[in-house]
């Protein structure tokens, strides 16, 4: 029977140029305007995906080899539903957006369903333990700035001098997640510290001036239309890198804002010194920051807008925090009028007994 003019052929593929497809790969995601980090995401999992099957081409595989890679995710490695989903997202985008390949089957593949999880908070004495125990320095003053705005980690080490407003206390955060803006406020007591920082940025901006430097990297195609601006003090990063690195993109060597990596192995050192044994990352300083502004008596709407939050059900996550501990219900235990648990002693050591050795009382002498 002759075969179908429209249907696809499966047959066999010449050997794949996986390096060919993943630059592809990541010129329709710059195309679609997606961040860096679901680029490397996806790119990551397509990468693993081509591997796990021996390095066939996508083309000439279905249904059974997707479900084959995802079962291999989520039993052998153990993922969790959030990267599993991550993972299914990414090889659905490789097919439709690429390799324009519709899959009818894609619906037959179940999504697994992501729990929300309650978000760890600390309280404002260990929060300003850890705060204490991070070296002084950009690293304090960084972690002051996102407890005290709310901010992500990328959008604090990505801020650039124009998005410092004295005047107004106010902080412009710039393309967020979502590609949206937003306005949080400026702490008073960082008032000081953040005009001393703009003054050691300032020595590295002139610095990099003097050596005829490009100047740092300007989102999207800013750095065409204003050639100049991205050796502006005006676009200089508040948080600069103290030192140069290549751009993987462009090539050119520009100074960098710090790298949110080290920051984090800081942060992670400070939490350990403090003997807090709850997981506690820099995002946990966002969760915070909402969570002690609900006890402060904030209205949920306003901390929504500070968040960043699209829909205001993601904010209120932060209300469920707050139904534990001194604000939640009283344990029916507390009414109970109980002695205090007598704590167990141990044994006196004083005398020495062999373990299967029994002891009898002392007979009264005759």
């Amino acid at each position: 029977m002759a075969r179908s003019a429209a249907m696809p052929h499966f047959g066999p593929q010449p050997p794949l140029q996986s390096h060919r497809l993943l630059d592809q790969l990541r010129e329709r995601i710059r195309l679609m305007h997606y961040s860096r980090r679901t680029e490397a995401a996806y790119v990551h999992w397509c990468r693993q995906f081509i591997r796990f099957h021996r390095l066939q081409h996508p083309r000439g595989m279905g249904k059974a080899e997707v479900e084959a890679f995802l079962t291999h995710l989520a039993a052998d490695r153990e993922l969790s539903p959030s990267s599993h989903r991550q993972a299914l997202s990414a090889l659905l985008f490789m097919y439709t957006r690429v390799l324009d390949i519709q899959l009818p089957w894609m619906d037959d593949i179940g999504r697994p369903i992501v729990t929300p999880r309650l978000p760890v908070v600390l309280t404002p004495s260990e929060v300003q333990e850890v705060l204490r125990r991070i070296p002084e320095g950009p690293y304090r003053l960084l972690a002051k700035l996102l407890y005290g705005t709310g901010m992500r980690i990328s959008e604090g080490v990505g801020l650039r001098i124009k998005d410092v407003d004295f005047a107004q206390q106010a902080i412009y955060v710039r393309a967020g997640k979502g590609g949206k803006d937003r306005v949080v406020m400026l702490p008073r007591s960082l008032a000081t510290d953040l005009r001393e920082q703009l003054g050691h940025a300032r020595v590295q901006w002139s610095a990099d001036q003097m050596e005829g430097r490009s100047g740092v990297e300007l989102p999207h195609a800013l750095a065409r239309k204003y050639p100049r601006a991205g050796a502006t003090w005006a676009w200089f990063w508040v948080f600069p890198q103290g030192t140069h690195s290549i751009d993987p993109r462009s090539g050119e060597v520009r100074r960098h804002h710090l790298y949110a990596d080290t920051f984090q192995r800081a942060f992670k050192r400070a939490v350990q010194s403090a003997g807090i044994a709850r997981p506690a990352t820099p995002h946990t300083l966002r969760h915070c920051f909402a969570t002690h502004l609900l006890q402060a008596g904030a209205d949920i709407r306003t901390v929504q807008e500070l968040l960043g939050h699209a829909d205001v059900s993601t904010t209120m996550i932060y209300t469920h925090v707050l139904k534990v501990g001194g604000l939640g219900s009283r344990s029916p235990l507390d009414a109970l009028q109980l002695p205090p648990t007598p704590m167990m002693q141990p044994p006196r050591s004083d005398r020495k007994q062999p373990d299967n050795a029994l002891v009898f009382p002392e007979l009264p002498r005759a």
